[in-house]
């Protein structure tokens, strides 16, 4: 098998520059993560003085000791509704893939240590996005409710589309996906649909609090009065009410209870086994691939720099090399686990969407997961790209993408630009898992290209009405539009609004997607056992 050998310097002056603009933008998506993270600390001595764990506290409780956790989303709403410094980033949620007692696992848990944990817009499609991870790749859920419910100044940007996510609970149900919610406090209103929508829920004595109605609308509805407790306390609900099955004494208790019934379904025990992979390690260390992507954008670089650093031992078999070297594609094993790659080294030409296209039936038609790595510009532009058939082998390009029935895991390494971002799997094209480095950029066109568009549709406008625009305007038009197009394509202002699962430093790039790969490949190989309404409280 091929073996890629790297031509890149990892001495040059150049090296070491790419190395310090992407540490750079690693430290800016580090230091907004780390925001939420301190925000919610500085609540932990009030947590203690109420007998509770931080919400972070428990998902670590939960979690196997020492097992990988994949935290997902981490960034969704920064900057966005309320969120005016970045401290309620991550939409009231957080939320990653673990291990619970040896059984992959979707995790969620309501950041309460912030805002009471209180869903916002972008919170809800967190919410969604997460319920779609479990059920294309067969992961039981477990969730520690406790939440303020919607942020009530966007209720009406998240009352109608919240039933999506209690439909998606009665769905994942039906199809034989376990549900567990342990109820730590609150749970109010539509809030106390999604532990009563769960398979299985564990209370927490004296802090749990599930009602449609709480104490004061409950008077001001009807007149009568109740106490938290006499209403919707964890003990009326385990004892008389039979909403929830078990009875924590405290956090810790509840969410040890959650561990031993997790551990008592015989979910991996209906896995069918997978033989022990052995791998070499690349050639080239990870820790490069902070360099390999040069600082200045427009600068090219060959993808297989990457494919080296992430591939076992190196080895890649090209496909079609030599018909179009724009567009990459080939096979790897990463982790041991076989996978099809497709990559830019420049704009997409109709003979590299044709390859791609090919290409992308073939690994569906071997169930080859496919990868998919951003760096383009778009399809090739221009009289001979017409005559070319761009738009017809484009269209083919993208009907693969949409079509194929084999996982298909996107990460964006650099620019991801108009229909390109379409025929390379972008978010709209449903991939399995989609991340980006944080150096990334997706938009419809580049700044510069989308001002000098506008300049030249208000030059032609003027000069049809016999007119000539004043050149201070037409600069001005330009500058506002490359700046507006600009800001509004970082990876952070693309991941703030979940085009992404997250960003990531590149280093992780081989290990992330080993972790996915092996992720896909258990749901592949798991039967669910599905019934027609999902499980009931009678």
């Amino acid at each position: 098998m091929a073996i890629l050998q790297s031509d890149i310097d990892t001495a040059s002056t150049q090296f070491a520059e790419n190395c310090r603009v992407m540490q750079a933008a690693i430290d800016g998506f580090r230091a907004a993560e780390q925001t939420v993270i301190d925000t919610a600390e500085a609540a932990r001595e009030k947590f203690r003085l109420r007998g509770q764990l931080l919400p972070r506290d428990r998902i670590q409780r939960l979690l196997d000791p020492g097992s990988p956790f994949l935290e997902l989303s981490t960034l969704a709403g920064y900057h966005m509704h309320d969120d005016k410094d970045g401290s309620l980033a991550g939409g009231g949620i957080i939320a990653g893939i673990g291990f619970i007692a040896g059984i992959r696992s979707l995790l969620i848990a309501n950041n309460s240590a912030i805002k009471g944990g209180t869903i916002s817009p972008s919170g809800l499609q967190k919410t969604l996005r997460l319920q779609e991870i479990a059920r294309e790749n067969k992961l039981p859920v477990v969730t520690m409710a406790e939440s303020g419910g919607a942020n009530l100044n966007y209720a009406a940007e998240i009352f109608v589309e919240g039933a999506r996510g209690f439909a998606n609970q009665a769905r994942l149900s039906a199809a034989g996906i376990p549900q567990i919610t342990i109820v730590h406090g609150s749970s109010t209103a539509g809030g106390a649909y999604q532990p009563g929508l769960s398979d299985y829920v564990v209370v927490v004595r004296n802090r749990a609090k599930m009602f449609l109605a709480g104490p004061p609308l409950l008077k001001a509805a009807t007149g009568e009065i109740a106490t938290d407790e006499e209403l919707g306390g964890a003990e009326l609900h385990a004892e008389i009410a039979g909403t929830a099955e078990y009875l924590g004494e405290d956090d810790a208790d509840a969410l040890r209870i959650a561990r031993e019934l997790l551990q008592q379904l015989p979910w991996n025990e209906q896995l069918r086994p997978r033989p022990q992979a052995h791998y070499p390690e690349p050639l080239y260390p990870t820790s490069e691939l902070l360099g390999v992507v040069p600082a200045e954008a427009k600068q090219p670089y060959d993808v297989r720099e990457i494919i080296a650093r992430i591939a076992d031992g190196s080895e890649f078999v090209d496909f079609k090399p030599l018909f179009d070297n724009q567009t990459v594609c080939g096979h790897l094993k990463i982790h041991g686990f076989s996978c099809g790659i497709i990559g830019n080294n420049a704009p997409i030409t109709a003979q590299g969407a044709n390859k791609a296209a090919q290409f992308i039936q073939l690994c569906d038609q071997s169930q080859t997961p496919i990868l998919f790595f951003h760096n383009t510009t778009g399809f090739m532009v221009g009289t001979e790209s017409e005559r070319n058939g761009i738009i017809k082998h484009g269209s083919k390009m993208i009907q693969a993408v949409a079509n194929a029935r084999t996982p298909k895991i996107t990460i964006v390494v650099g620019g991801s630009y108009g229909a390109g971002n379409y025929a390379m799997c972008g978010r709209g094209l449903d991939p399995r898992f989609i991340f980006a480095w944080p150096n990334s950029r997706t938009a419809v066109m580049g700044g510069a290209q989308a001002g000098k568009v506008l300049r030249i549709v208000t030059e032609q406008k003027h000069a049809k009405l016999g007119k000539e625009a004043a050149p201070e305007m037409l600069d001005m038009i330009e500058q506002v539009t490359a700046q507006k197009l600009d800001a509004s394509s970082t990876a952070l202002f693309g991941t703030a609004r979940l085009w992404d699962d997250g960003l990531i430093d590149p280093r992780d790039t081989r290990r992330l997607l080993g972790f996915l790969l092996e992720t896909c490949d258990e749901s592949h190989r798991r039967t669910l056992h599905p019934n027609s309404f999902g499980v009931a409280r009678f």
